[in-house]
């Protein structure tokens, strides 16, 4: 039985997304021309590339004389936000808590990427809470409870997407 087809993209078409999403419409013959030095394919294996691309539906093409020319028809942001759906599917049952987690749980993951998720989390939950609370630093983050300062098993912890096992600094949950 063949493989199932696969509407992630490999390593090479990746490569070649990028080509696109930066140059915009272009020939096969400039996509191969372009290709950085060490990384250089042939004709055909561009072509066949492009043409799986097309496929899967992330380029279309135009003919332009004899040529084909070929341009991205998915966003970059797109098609990162549909690998990410995809690995949070197979990896983490459709969890993006448990997708967090583990990326919080990365012993490589520095102070200030911890704060930019942190600004991140706290801009994404304000974006989807049309009503904003009226009780000062008490915000529930999207749907959870607020943290009750006066319970001391809480001290700097948060309850982020109604995971209030969840801890801020310190790298995966309890």
């Amino acid at each position: 039985m063949p493989p199932r087809k696969s509407n992630t993209l490999t390593e090479a078409e990746l490569r070649l997304m990028k080509m696109l999403w930066v140059r915009g419409e272009s020939a096969v013959s400039d996509l191969v021309a372009a290709m950085p030095e060490g990384e250089a394919l042939a004709y055909t294996s561009v072509l066949t590339t492009v043409r799986i691309l097309e496929q899967k539906g992330y380029v279309r093409h135009r003919q332009e004389g004899r040529a084909f020319l070929y341009s991205p028809c998915v966003q970059e942001q797109e098609a990162s936000r549909s690998e990410i759906r995809h690995m949070m599917q197979r990896f983490f049952g459709n969890s993006r808590e448990r997708l967090l987690l583990s990326v919080l749980g990365d012993e490589e993951i520095d102070a200030e990427e911890l704060q930019r998720l942190k600004e991140a989390i706290a801009q994404a939950a304000e974006d989807s809470d049309p009503v904003h609370p009226t009780h000062g630093d008490e915000a529930a983050v999207n749907g959870a409870p607020a943290v009750d300062d006066s319970d001391p098993t809480h001290g700097d912890e948060a309850a982020v997407n109604g995971a209030p096992g969840f801890v801020a600094g310190g790298r995966g949950a309890r």
